[in-house]
């Protein structure tokens, strides 16, 4: 069974990597690791295939910065003709960017089945791109392995057949239990910035960064934060340019360059608490237990809410506003994990595929979506 699995940015390196090891496991699973190269720069790609132990890919793509339009473009154009030439059984697609979208669309019109790991999350935002890639590819997948109940409950009021959903858990957090010791080894906020009881900060998404009245209201905000406790933000490059653009000048506030893994891991282990824009920064707190400030008026992991250690900010100065106060509140006790974010989500998915797309049922249960919808699965 030969199967296919697509990355391009950050999140999708730590959502393949424990279920790359699990099917190497199987003897019956020949896998391929294809780069689309949406991430590139080093510091935002190698770094972390060094630390989740990635094998180097067996295609990178090399797509590149872009507009929407042209990353997903270039995705497709350098990704059909391996498809085309190599038939796979199966094309795993994991998380909601530009590759994640443009990998099922160049597999589904080669008739390959596509999985999509994370599926069913919703922030019901139509202004994130994300949330047009995470519904058109839900749309077009074959199975979808989700990563919590809620989004389950989504799929199904979309009208997405029953059989054709899989709650597996949280793969990204099994590469977290992985390497949580480690990164807490390495206590990286003491021992590179001399830093203790601090805020972390990570901020990247175009409604908070692109817009500099906006941006220069959080950073006059942190730095009111630095005067009571230390500020360490790591500064992600489109973040560094628009800082740049608008003449930021940082006082107390350290600003980091991007950080490989385990080192964000280790930033994240310490903090007392984290301001972020970031997805997977929400699920990997509550993981951690560590509380969380989102910058957003919605999130596509409402259970780390529900559940977790995630409070929702909003925008703009009133969230700011609510922001600074909630700073001073005791922090809230840390709930228990949700389900499924066990460390061992990449068990379960593996044993999905094999289950399901067995080569002797492969061509069979592809005809059977495609045609009746019902009973595939």
């Amino acid at each position: 069974m030969k199967v296919f699995l697509i990355v391009g940015t950050r999140p999708n390196f730590m959502k393949v990597a424990p279920v790359l090891v699990k099917l190497a496991a199987r003897p019956e699973v020949e896998q391929r690791l294809v780069h689309t190269g949406q991430h590139y720069d080093r510091r935002l790609s190698d770094a972390f295939f060094e630390d989740l132990s990635l094998p180097q890919p067996d295609f990178f793509l090399e797509v590149g910065s872009g507009s929407h339009g042209e990353q997903t473009a270039r995705v497709i154009l350098g990704l059909e003709p391996i498809l085309a030439a190599e038939r796979p059984d199966l094309v795993l697609v994991p998380g909601d960017v530009n590759s994640t979208l443009a990998a099922a669309l160049a597999a589904v019109k080669l008739d390959l089945p596509v999985v999509h790991l994370e599926a069913g999350l919703r922030s019901y935002d139509r202004t994130m791109p994300e949330e047009h890639n995470r519904v058109v590819v839900d749309h077009l997948a074959d199975l979808l392995l989700t990563p919590s109940r809620d989004a389950d409950e989504n799929l199904r009021s979309e009208g997405i057949p029953e059989e054709r959903i899989a709650f597996v858990g949280n793969v990204m957090i099994d590469s977290l239990r992985a390497h949580e010791a480690a990164a807490r080894a390495l206590d990286v906020g003491r021992r590179a910035y001399g830093a203790e009881d601090y805020l972390l900060v990570t901020l990247h998404r175009p409604a908070t960064v692109d817009h500099p009245d906006a941006l220069l209201e959080v950073m006059e905000t942190l730095e009111q934060v630095s005067e009571r406790r230390p500020v360490l933000f790591p500064v992600h490059p489109r973040t560094n340019a628009m800082l740049s653009k608008v003449g930021w000048k940082a006082g107390r506030i350290q600003l980091l360059e991007p950080q490989g893994y385990l080192q964000f891991l280790s930033l994240q282990a310490s903090a007392a608490a984290v301001l972020t824009d970031s997805g997977g920064v929400q699920e990997e707190t509550t993981a951690l237990g560590v509380p969380c400030f989102t910058l957003r008026a919605n999130t596509e992991r409402p259970i780390t809410v529900a559940e977790g250690t995630n409070r929702l900010l909003g925008v703009g100065p009133p969230a700011l506003a609510r922001f600074l106060e909630a700073l001073e509140e005791p922090p809230a006790e840390a709930t228990g994990q949700p389900e499924g974010w066990d460390g061992e989500a990449a068990g379960r998915v593996a044993r999905v595929l094999v289950e399901r797309y067995e080569p002797a049922g492969i061509h069979r249960e592809r005809l059977m979506v495609s045609g009746a919808g019902n009973g595939a699965h």
